[in-house]
């Protein structure tokens, strides 16, 4: 096999952080970023419709986003840079509802972090710039889209967010409710 995988992350069924075969020499290097067989073999048998990337600057918080009805697993990576990715469980009748694991992806880790539906799924920009992509098995609807506030105490989330650095967050990002509120 050419992945490695840590199952069950934080004690959380479904979550999966991924770590391919890098075949590197003098040249460079080239991995399989996504092998259907092989992910499926390790329990990720899905169906990918839509890839994203964006492009963030340090302190860039994103998250905590989810879609409703049109739930997506995702994979997610980061292609240059460093981040810091979160997943929230939020599945109705979940012994881990309301719990979050966290992972430090990068450019140079190439690690993965796979998110099954019903995760509310962010992350933090730690270097200068990072970017992020990601697979997901839905399309993006938006007005189905959800969230929950970034810094709610109820999950408890410790960002890394580097000292003297204030999380840059959207809009809408200010205004998603706590943990409570998507009851």
């Amino acid at each position: 096999m050419k992945i490695q995988v840590e199952n069950n992350c934080g004690g959380i069924e479904g979550l999966k952080v991924i770590t391919p075969k890098v075949f590197g020499d003098s040249r460079g290097y080239f991995m399989e970023t996504w092998n259907e067989r092989e992910f499926a073999e390790a329990g990720v048998d899905v169906r990918f419709v839509q890839d994203n990337q964006s492009f963030s600057s340090r302190g860039v918080l994103r998250g905590l986003h989810f879609q409703k009805e049109f739930a997506q697993d995702k994979l997610v990576r980061v292609l240059d840079g460093e981040v810091f990715d979160v997943a929230v469980d939020i599945r109705k009748g979940s012994p881990t509802w309301g719990k979050y694991f966290g992972v430090v992806l990068t450019g140079e880790n190439k690690k993965q972090f796979f998110i099954p539906k019903n995760f509310a799924h962010g992350f933090v920009v730690l270097s200068e710039t990072a970017t992020f992509a990601y697979k997901c098995t839905d399309f993006y609807h938006p007005e189905d889209e959800g969230g929950i506030m970034w810094n709610d105490p109820k999950i408890g989330i410790e960002w890394p967010i580097p000292e003297g650095v204030e999380p840059s967050l959207s809009d809408r990002d200010r205004l998603w409710g706590d943990l409570d509120s998507i009851r």
